[in-house]
């Protein structure tokens, strides 16, 4: 099967996961969002400086801020400016898509996190997702689960030999 172009334009590179969110949170949609950085940052995010573990969305007068990503300045940076390496990060939404945001969060009492950030071309994106916590059995129940799949491989490897 052929690949389409548009899949050849637009190569996707990822920098980091936020693996921690599937456990904390069901993710009930997902979005991709833009990034507003300063020169220093892009350089950090390339080098591979970044870490958005503990990161969340916040809303400020109708736009939408990353907050809580840490991306640390690299070494070789000038000394006569200073960094600010957990600043807060405007996302760049559509509107269509921050008035859902702004509606679930208010209404139903979702959370926003970051699950992954990325190359897309030269522009970095980010992919956020609308979550809701889970309890605690819940986080059981996916561990157990989990185990479950590895238990169940091992027993048929060892059947299949």
């Amino acid at each position: 099967m052929k690949k389409k172009k548009k899949d050849l334009m637009n190569p996707v590179t990822v920098i980091t996961v936020n693996k921690h969110a599937h456990y904390e949170y069901f993710i009930e949609n997902e979005l991709e969002a833009g990034l507003v950085l300063e020169g220093w940052e892009v350089k950090s995010i390339r080098a591979g400086k970044v870490n958005i573990t503990d990161s969340y969305i916040t809303f400020n007068k109708g736009e939408t801020y990353l907050f809580g990503a840490t991306i640390q300045p690299l070494q070789v940076a000038s000394n006569h400016k200073l960094y600010d390496s957990m600043r807060t990060r405007k996302l760049l939404l559509k509107k269509r898509e921050l008035t859902m945001l702004i509606g679930k969060v208010n209404r139903d009492g979702f959370t926003i996190v970051a699950l992954s950030l990325y190359w897309k071309n030269a522009w970095s994106k980010i992919r956020i997702g609308l979550a809701k916590g889970k309890k605690d059995y819940d986080k059981r129940n996916e561990i157990k689960y989990r185990e479950w799949i590895l238990n169940k491989a091992r027993i048929l490897k060892k059947i299949n030999h």
